[in-house]
């Protein structure tokens, strides 16, 4: 049996990246999934396509995470398609690196609204379904920066700090429900973003790595499938770091 058969995920940003890799590793292990992403656009149907070719249940929505309004209609919605809900990935992030003294007001709120808020609306949503079937697995997606920080990032590292913080407090309120609570902490995932970035760069993000390269975006899919399943299921409360050692 494969270790999420018969369950249903949601992935909020799920059309690309480390939400993408995600969605189809849940899949590939029998989980139908409702994901989500600002526009229902080429990749978000493309995903949709693959998902459904996998064999399971699977649905794109367009959706703003951050929306308290839209996360209420979103919950309503995937319910009605896919009758409840099990697992929760709150994954929607984005970033806007500056140096303090040169960041915007706007860049602050915008980052806090997308990555921190998100996981507020979200999760408060979603929690009316896992409470009244007494079960559920929440896995929010922080950053070794939210545990370390980094120059040039107080807003992104903030927000992946209260994600943290978040994760934790959850863990103990809604623990006696039988509802889990992790966070996910990865370090230089390779991705579409970091391969735009120049080669010496990315070679000197490597040399601080001990394990001397970066992961893939199916090596943190692989910790989620571990936090979404019963495989975890004494696991609460806690962050999981996947950085090659980058993060100790």
């Amino acid at each position: 049996m494969k270790l999420l058969e018969g369950k249903t995920a949601v992935i909020t940003g799920a059309s690309r990246g480390i939400g993408r890799a995600m969605a189809i590793f849940f899949a590939q292990n029998g989980a139908n999934l409702a994901c989500t992403d600002l526009a229902y656009d080429e990749h978000a149907q493309s995903l949709e396509k693959e998902l459904v070719a996998l064999g399971v249940k699977g649905k794109v929505y367009a959706s703003d995470a951050s929306d308290f309004a839209s996360c209420e209609k979103l919950v309503d919605q995937v319910v009605s398609d896919f009758g409840t809900i099990d697992i929760l990935v709150n994954n929607a992030g984005i970033t806007r690196d500056q140096l303090l003294m040169r960041m915007t007001e706007d860049q602050w709120d915008l980052v806090i609204k997308v990555n921190l808020k998100s996981v507020f609306t979200m999760t408060k949503a979603v929690q009316k379904v896992m409470l009244k079937h007494k079960s559920g697995s929440i896995i929010n997606m922080s950053s070794v920066v939210g545990v370390g920080g980094n120059a040039g990032q107080a807003n992104y590292s903030a927000s992946k700090a209260g994600m943290i913080g978040f994760t934790k407090s959850i863990a103990k309120e809604l623990g006696s429900r039988n509802i889990r609570s992790n966070a996910i902490a990865p370090g230089f995932i390779i991705t579409d973003m970091t391969g735009q970035l120049p080669e010496d760069v990315v070679q000197g993000w490597y040399e601080k790595i001990p394990l001397r390269r970066g992961g893939t975006a199916e090596e943190v899919a692989k910790v989620a499938l571990f936090l979404a399943s019963d495989l975890s299921s004494y696991v609460s409360g806690q962050v999981i770091s996947v950085c090659g050692a980058m993060q100790t």
